[in-house]
């Protein structure tokens, strides 16, 4: 497991499990990370937590927070795009695709999932997970503010089902509104949530990368919450 330094409060922490979200202006997402103000983090590294065939590719996450809710951008090396799937709320994570796990209380087993495939089509959830019984809920009145914002690109080669290409990239924003009452309040400077970062890929056969690994002597299982990250709002 790699180790970052976190730096809080004029402090540096070395610190594998926990990544520092700094504040921003909201902005508008493009798929390409082109905002200013993603220069003003670091990138966090997505790391193999299972690969079938031994095989890795690069995976890279940042993260920042609004007072309307939180930003993602991952930067995923690949081969090609195994995507074939073409609408929302469809089991994605079958295919090539990024997620984000988001645990606001932690006084309840229940956390909000996010999945969003190379062809921009999204999964978004919210997970009850009693003693690992874990099953997905769509949301409901999905729309207005409460609804995210999101983009994805593909660069080397075409956005488009088993494409070659270098990479792809996926953007998009996550609105407190939208996680409703998981929120015992709104993040401030020094709230803390648990949360993680994943990708998907199957280029040679399943691949899981995680930002926390969530299963200690390997395996894909990414719903073992107690072993997520925490963010640490800045």
């Amino acid at each position: 497991m790699f180790i970052t330094q976190v730096i809080y409060a004029n402090k540096i922490v070395a610190d594998s499990t926990t990544l520092v979200v700094k504040k921003t202006a909201d902005f508008n997402v493009n798929g390409e990370g082109t905002a200013a103000a993603w220069a003003t983090t670091s990138w966090v590294a997505v790391t193999v937590q299972e690969s079938a065939s031994g095989k890795s590719m690069t995976t890279q996450a940042k993260v920042l927070y609004s007072d309307r809710g939180l930003y993602f951008l991952f930067v995923c090396h690949d081969e090609k795009l195994t995507t074939t799937l073409t609408k929302d709320n469809v089991s994605l994570w079958k295919e090539d695709v990024v997620e984000v796990f988001l645990w606001p209380d932690q006084s309840m087993p229940i956390y909000f999932e996010y999945e969003i495939s190379p062809m921009n089509f999204e999964l978004p959830l919210l997970i009850p997970n009693f003693k690992g019984r874990a099953f997905g809920w769509s949301p409901w009145h999905y729309d207005g503010d409460r609804k995210t914002k999101r983009a994805t690109s593909a660069q080397g080669g075409e956005k488009k089902s088993n494409a070659t290409v270098k990479s792809w990239t996926a953007e998009f924003f996550i609105p407190f509104r939208l996680l409703g009452p998981l929120l015992p309040e709104q993040p401030k400077p020094g709230t803390k949530w648990r949360a993680n970062l994943y990708r998907i890929d199957y280029d040679h056969g399943f691949t899981a990368y995680a930002w926390q690994h969530t299963s200690m002597v390997g395996g894909s299982n990414f719903h073992e919450y107690e072993r997520f990250g925490t963010f640490l709002f800045e």
